[in-house]
Parts: structure tokens; sequence; C-alpha cells
């Protein structure tokens, strides 16, 4: 199964804007190639629907392919290209022919606000910040204690910085990395999810039973998936009818590599799905396996798995503690530790009262991280931002009222915002 390039996003027929204060104009900077889907670009993708539905209007400048099928209301920036980034490898778009279009689109939009994601990134959101004028909001997703890169960096990175109106961190993880690396501070608000479309999905018959869930990038090792085939021999030798269904990019016979026959046949690779497909596999599996080692400030795919319904064992990374209640939304075992892993694993495979009693603590907690929530906290900081624009700009142009009135100038010449 394949998905659609990129961050693609289900259709749900035409949705009645509804208004709330007045109507904004809003600009996203997406950091990172639309055709290779990853969390900012799902959340970047949600957002910008969550805006529209409230309303607003809405641009995305992103990089992308020129065969790139990208959704209304996105604007290619260029080819990006692959460069070293937080830990992998990040399909970025930086240059001189990128900050061109990057200047054109923002001077077109004349954004009441302008949201750019990673900004610290080598990509457009930089870009952005160094061209903008009038309110910006920043929102930092990544997660690197020990980032010399961007300690080096900053020199280059205070003048787009000193321009940020409003800091968003999507965890306190992601806050930590900004205030020692960057100094300031930032309001937390996490990544959104529509909650209610992962608990509608039904599941799907031939991915139930003794089913154990991953998905993410197969030959990315931070991603974990080598820890959990390293538990997979275990797991089987208490409970053989168990199969793990893996779906992402990657090298599959590489990811299999080393594993006996008998596991081999127990995983069964799902290729890329798309959110339908998504859903449905985390609504049908008996468990959902996050073994990821590190390089994670959220975990929204913990959130998702919640949503529909997935009982969460998930590696003991700080981000993932707390996006699932310290413990009390979905276990956690010590990250790397594939023994204490299938010991986990088999517990709960074996326990349905305790899959249950995850699932409706789960279900209650996940409402934190619905867009209806989030979004509202988002538009928030909008609002707070572009009220304190005016309020400048109001002073400016009374100042500039004065100015001509003691020269003469008449009528005077009044200052715009931007």
């Amino acid at each position: 199964m394949s998905s659609p390039a990129g961050p693609q996003r289900r259709s749900e027929g035409p949705v009645a804007p509804r208004p709330t204060g007045r109507v904004l104009s809003i600009g996203i900077v997406c950091p990172y190639a639309w055709d290779i889907p990853g969390g900012v670009q799902f959340h970047v993708r949600d957002l910008a629907e969550h805006l529209r539905r409230r309303g607003h209007r809405v641009s995305v400048l992103t990089p992308a392919d020129d065969d790139t099928d990208l959704p209304p209301g996105a604007v290619s920036a260029g080819r990006a290209v692959p460069v070293p980034y937080n830990g992998s490898v990040a399909r970025l778009n930086f240059g001189f022919l990128s900050a061109a279009r990057v200047r054109r689109w923002v001077h077109d939009g004349d954004f009441d606000v302008l949201h750019v994601h990673e900004p610290t990134a080598p990509s457009l959101g930089l870009l952005a910040c160094w061209v903008a004028r009038g309110p910006i909001v920043a929102t930092f997703h990544t997660s690197n204690p020990r980032s010399r890169a961007m300690v080096a960096a900053y020199p280059l990175l205070q003048t787009a910085l000193e321009k940020i109106s409003a800091r968003i961190a999507v965890s306190e993880y992601a806050r930590r990395t900004l205030v020692e690396h960057l100094g300031g501070d930032a309001v937390v608000i996490p990544n959104g999810v529509d909650v209610d479309f992962f608990a509608r999905a039904e599941p799907r018959p031939e991915w139930q039973g003794d089913t154990i869930g991953f998905i993410g990038r197969i030959d990315e090792p931070r991603k974990g998936l080598p820890v959990l085939t390293r538990a997979l021999p275990r797991i089987l030798e208490e409970r053989p009818a168990t199969r793990l269904l893996v779906a992402g990019r990657g090298d599959t016979d590489e990811a299999l590599k080393g594993l006996e026959p008998r596991v081999r046949e127990r995983v069964v690779f799902l290729g890329m799905i798309d959110d339908e497909e998504k859903a449905r596999l985390l609504s049908s599996v008996d468990l959902y396996v996050a073994p990821n080692t590190g390089g994670e400030s959220f975990g929204i795919i913990l959130v998702e798995a919640m949503s529909a319904g997935a009982p969460v064992l998930a590696g003991d990374l700080d981000a993932f503690a707390r996006v699932l209640d310290g413990g009390a939304a979905g276990e956690l075992f010590p990250t790397g530790d594939d023994d204490a892993l299938a010991t986990a694993a088999i517990r709960l495979l074996g326990d349905p009262a305790r899959r249950a009693a995850l699932r409706e603590r789960a279900s209650r907690h996940v409402r934190r991280f619905d867009w209806e929530t989030v979004g509202a906290e988002v538009l928030a900081v909008y609002e707070t931002v572009t009220e304190g624009a005016e309020v400048v700009a109001a002073e400016a142009a009374e100042a500039a009222e004065r100015a001509a009135r003691l020269v003469g100038d008449d009528p005077p010449r009044r200052w715009a915002r931007r």
C-alpha cells in the first residue's frame, strides 16, 4: 500500500466557515519537503485546515518538487535537498532562489501574521524571518539537548530570532532546548490531532488478533524498529500467534536481517499507508509499540494511537512520558531495552483488562490534544501579536500626524504597518 505524495488530507466535503472574531490572513511556513511525510508537515497541514474551517485565510509555503501534488492554498518554494539535521536527514530548502520566492510570497500575501515552523533550521522559516515585517509567530518542534550546531549558528540566527513576536514549543522538552541554546522562552502548545477521526476508524479484520503495530521510517534507527525486532523472538516464545504489523518506508530486507525464519514470517510490512489506513491499523491492533530511542520532542503517533483506541507501550523518553500522562494513559519501558519491551508486551497482550483500562484513561486524556483545543490556543497567540502590532501601528500613525502638522505637511503622510 502506498500513500499519496506528501501529507495529503482525507476529504470530508465542504466545511462551512466558523469565523471567531475578525478574519485573519495567515501565512504558514513549513521547513521540510511536503512530499516526504513527517510530523511537522502533518502539523502544518492540519493547522491550516483547522484555521480555514474557522473562517481564516491561510497560505502555506513549503519545499516541494515540481511534480508534487500540493493541496489548495499551498505554494512551492522549490525543490528541497537532503541535509543532516537533528539526528536524521531532513529535506530542506535554502538559497538565493528560495529567498526570492519567500520574499515574493511574503510580499504578495500581505499577511496579518506569519507563522514559521522550525525557524532555526536552514530552510524557509529562517528566510521568512529575515524578509518579513509585521507579527511573526514561531513554533519550535526540535528537542536536542546537545545541539552544538545550534549554539554555533546562534550569531547567524540572532537577527531572525529577534524579529519573532511570540514563540510556541510543542512540548516542554522542545521548550527546554530553545531556552538552553537560544535564550528566551516559549508557551507550550502541543501538536494537534483530529481525535474524532481516529476514534471513528473501523478495524480491519485481517489486522486483528494478537497484533502489535509499529508506524515509522523503517531505516531510521532512532525510530526504534531494531529494538522491537530484537524483542520479537522472546514475545513469540510466550505468544506464538503474535504478528508485528509495520507501516512505513524503508528497506524491509535490512529490517529483517539476522532474524530466524520463524520470526520473519510473523512480520507483515504494509509499506506507506494513508490517513484512513493508519487510523484503521491503530484501531485494529492489540498493542501499539513506540520503541523510539531519542530525538523526539512530542510523539504525535502516540496521540493518534490513543485516539484510535490502541493501548500504547512506549520507550520512556521524556517527551513520550509527558504525552502518556506519566504512564497513566500508556505504559512505558526503559528506552532501548528490548528485554523490558518483550516483558511488558507479553504481559499486556495477555491482560485484556489492563488494555481496556489504558484505553479508557487514554480516551479522556487525548482530548487535550484535539484541534478544537490546540487550535484555539494558537489563535489566541495570533490575536495577541496582531493586536500588539495594531497598537504600534496606531501609535506610529499618530506620531506621523503630529510630525506632519509641525512641518506643515498637508495632508499628512500616514505610516503603514509594512
